[in-house]
């Protein structure tokens, strides 16, 4: 770093501290803020609570400091909230209010700065997305459409596993497998398109560079850029590689998927809306000026990131929990049987004959929530929570996994039990009627793939159950079930491997 660098640095540090003193007495005195770390100058609660907020650090946080706190963290105010009450005001009762999103200095890349659907702010363009994603991807049609298509891809899974050598001696790493369809099912509705195998080129690259997208934007490495705004300039080397990352399947998608169905789509008859997928009616949106190309990539990006790898998650933490309980395992298997009898294959229609299958499905989500601080929310002009100010801008955070494993409001929340849905918990479902359990969240920022996740997981773990034994590997009583926690999101830490005997009918 040359001298006039460090110079212009401590000059903004000398302002920034000054400032920050000067704020935080006035706001003081005139703001009723909730409870906080006694925060220092220029860093806040930084040096207190570090960069890991994860959800448990958070729920630690709670338990000393209320149902409500404040971090500053930096320049930015973050609030925690973790009580069904409060996670109504901001997700219901007060959901336009708290209905923008906050970004980072990685999001402001991969979003374009809020171009898409999912992190841009609460207001026009947000409506003008969310209306046109909606009746391609997140509707009744859509599942009754795809559905058949969702069944094909598990029973490719079912028969790649029963060929593999090793699944019923050593195991696989199922993951693996499981990500494929996880591609192909979504690929299939955006483009109608789908990858044959694992060794398929094409679909290396995008799981290769949707894997790095992912790392970069849920490390915690660049919190301090972010917080700090007079540390970026050491972001840069960071921040370069994010753009690099997003260029390059910014040009896949547009190259290899874009592109390529408007090549199909010229091809075809324009009165034939029933082979339309996903892409032609977003198309069609920019064909009318709603949209830019722009806003076209960053749907598919959405889809990339917030479809594929959360409904993974979810699918990969069901396994490792019927895997560890063998007995919820048998009795799973056990249901299937008894109500559509040996070898009839689970079909989307049959998952809602099977409620002990949708009991395990809740009590995954409950226990494993795949976003457990749900995505942020924002306020854009200064608000009330409670009895408290929230100064304007602040990034709101709904600790939902909290909200759910509260053993003030959940039997034995530490325990893998999906008998509670069918029991003391039967009238809670994931679609936010409760808000203690907001898997999805709810309201108008609630997650609208929960059309598509629910369907999906019962059909994928609903035949994996019936068509194998799943065991934890040879000289292993249990999965290792370690948390890796990032920005969002939660999944398994070590990708386990599975043994899955085949099972005859």
């Amino acid at each position: 770093m040359d001298l006039l660098m460090l110079e212009k640095i401590l000059i903004a540090l000398f302002i920034t501290i000054v400032t920050a003193i000067v704020i935080a007495k006035f706001c003081g005195k005139c703001l009723k803020l909730p409870p906080s770390p006694l925060p220092v100058p220029i860093f806040g609660n930084w040096l207190q609570v570090g960069d890991d907020l994860n959800h448990r650090n958070l729920t630690d946080l709670a338990k000393k400091f209320g149902d409500i706190f404040l971090l500053r963290m930096g320049q930015r105010n973050l609030v925690v909230v973790s009580s069904p009450e409060l996670a109504k005001e901001v997700l219901h009762t007060q959901g336009v209010e708290f209905g923008s999103r906050t970004r980072n200095v990685v999001f402001d890349i991969f979003t374009g700065k809020g171009q898409d659907m999912v992190f841009t702010v609460y207001g026009e363009h947000w409506r003008k997305m969310r209306r046109i994603m909606t009746v391609p991807f997140f509707t009744n049609k859509v599942v009754q459409q795809y559905r058949f298509g969702w069944e094909e891809e598990a029973a490719r899974v079912v028969d790649d596993v029963r060929k593999s050598g090793e699944a019923a001696t050593i195991g696989i790493v199922l993951r693996k497998r499981l990500q494929l369809m996880m591609y192909n099912n979504m690929y299939r509705i955006m483009f109608d398109k789908r990858f044959e195998n694992m060794e398929d080129p094409l679909f290396q690259k995008l799981r290769a560079l949707n894997g790095e997208r992912s790392r970069l934007a849920q490390s915690f490495e660049y919190n301090y850029g972010d917080f700090i705004p007079i540390l970026r300039p050491f972001l840069r080397g960071y921040l370069k590689i994010c753009k690099e990352v997003k260029d390059t399947r910014f040009q896949i998608f547009k190259d290899c998927f874009v592109e390529e169905r408007k090549k199909v789509e010229s091809t075809k008859r324009s009165e034939n809306e029933g082979l339309k997928c996903a892409i032609d009616h977003i198309l069609d949106a920019q064909k009318k000026g709603e949209i830019n190309e722009d806003n076209v990539l960053y749907i598919v990006e959405n889809i990339n990131v917030a479809a594929i790898e959360t409904t993974l998650w979810s699918i990969e933490w069901g396994i490792a929990e019927l895997v560890n309980n063998q007995e919820i395992q048998q009795k799973l298997r056990n249901e299937i049987e008894l109500v559509l009898g040996p070898g009839h294959q689970v079909t989307e229609p049959d998952t809602h004959k099977l409620p002990y299958l949708q009991a395990v499905i809740k009590e995954t989500l409950r226990l494993r929530m795949a976003i457990p601080l749900l995505v942020p929310h924002m306020n854009l002009r200064d608000a009330k929570l409670g009895r408290y100010d929230i100064p304007a801008e602040s990034k709101i955070l709904v600790n939902a996994w909290w909200l759910a494993n509260n053993p003030a409001h959940w039997n034995n929340p530490q325990e893998f039990r999906p008998e509670r849905f069918l029991e003391e918990e039967s009238k809670v479902e994931a679609n936010g009627n409760d808000f203690r359990y907001l898997p999805f969240g709810v309201g108008r920022r609630s997650c609208p793939g929960i059309i598509l996740a629910l369907p999906i997981l019962a059909i994928t773990l609903g035949r994996l159950v019936q068509n194998f034994e799943l065991l934890p590997p040879p000289g292993q009583d249990k999965l290792d079930t370690t948390e890796k926690g990032g920005q969002f999101s939660l999944h398994i830490l070590k990708h386990s491997t599975i043994v899955a005997k085949p099972r005859s009918f």
